[in-house]
């Protein structure tokens, strides 16, 4: 009987030892592992027009997916094009006028300010000689005082008229000031940076998605006045989401940047997302109410994102998942 005992004996010493084995691996496995939970969130980029105006297309619904630098909306362009058109017309004004200033006189113009100085010169030497003759016969007691003094006056005039013609002549062959040709200059410059302007007004009216993704609301309605900011789309990269956790102050010290992470899901039970942890904040913050954590007792918290591949975008947005970190992978 006791022989019998014995082996009966020895295998539950077996199964017991192995029991223990088992518990014990178990909870050292447990012990290094981190769970965190979470919500999945995405790169969202909110767009709007940087000008104001009317929307005359709006070829996105939301759930559809677009691509990086596809047009989601265009506003009426009439206006811009019109001041555009003005701005043309402006600048080519500006131009003229700057060829007019530096083209200098015509010869025509240069030819009869030549002309009215040769009158002059000419009336100025008769009205020397005639003061010259009246002046001797003065002199000689034939004529007056008054003539002879009509006769200084009128070469005076004369005189006048030639420098007159002169200063003329000289402003003619000159053309232009300098400084008005630098005013036109100046006019040139400021036509043509509200013409490049106005051509970037244009090309505002017409909206392009910033990055490829699926559009998660469509805020505008077509023939809406928006005002300049005003969102009409947002757009969601589902390619790449991450999971918001936090993680409580005595695990903080277990995880590091780029450690790997495990994200599953009550969506999806049976599968498990590959992760990266790509932020760590360095500021401690009380656990929000949105969260459950596995530690109560903690109530300061490090946030942290894991970035996840979602290639078949089975993940969405807001939904609720569970991250495992092995901390003895650190």
């Amino acid at each position: 009987m006791k022989r019998k005992l014995i082996p009966i004996v020895i295998l539950a010493a077996a199964v017991a030892a192995a029991v223990f084995f088992v518990s014990r691996n178990r909870n050292r496995a447990d012990a290094n592992t981190i769970t965190l939970s979470g919500n999945i969130e995405a790169h969202e980029s909110v767009v709007g027009f940087k000008v104001p105006g009317r929307v005359a297309e709006l070829p996105v619904e939301e759930g559809q997916l677009v691509r990086a630098g596809e047009v989601v909306a265009r506003l009426d362009q009439g206006d811009y094009q019109q001041q555009l058109r003005i701005d043309e017309a402006n600048l080519g004004t500006r131009r003229a006028e700057l060829g007019l200033a530096t083209a200098g006189s015509r010869p025509q113009e240069k030819q009869a300010a030549h002309q009215s100085v040769l009158d002059a010169q000419a009336d100025f030497e008769l009205k020397k000689h005639d003061l010259a003759r009246y002046q001797a016969l003065y002199e000689k007691d034939e004529v007056s005082a008054q003539v002879r003094d009509t006769a200084a006056a009128a070469l005076k005039r004369s005189s006048a008229a030639l420098e007159r013609a002169k200063q003329n002549y000289d402003q003619v062959k000159e053309g232009v000031r300098r400084e008005q040709v630098d005013i036109n200059r100046a006019g040139v410059r400021t036509a043509e940076q509200a013409l490049e302007m106005s051509r970037i007004k244009l090309g505002y009216a017409t909206l392009k998605a910033p990055i490829s993704g699926v559009v998660l609301v469509r805020h505008a309605e077509l023939g809406e006045v928006v005002s300049a900011g005003t969102p009409v789309v947002t757009i969601a990269d589902l390619d790449h989401l991450w999971l918001r956790g936090y993680l409580s102050e005595t695990d903080l010290g277990r995880v590091k940047l780029g450690q790997a992470a495990t994200v599953k899901t009550d969506t999806y039970p049976g599968k498990s997302y590959k992760g990266r942890i790509s932020f760590i904040s360095s500021q401690a913050e009380f656990t929000p109410k949105s969260v459950e954590t596995h530690k109560e007792r903690v109530t300061l918290v490090y946030r942290i994102k894991i970035d996840l591949e979602n290639q078949a975008h089975e993940l969405k947005p807001g939904m609720p998942a569970d991250a495992l970190l092995d901390a003895a992978a650190r």
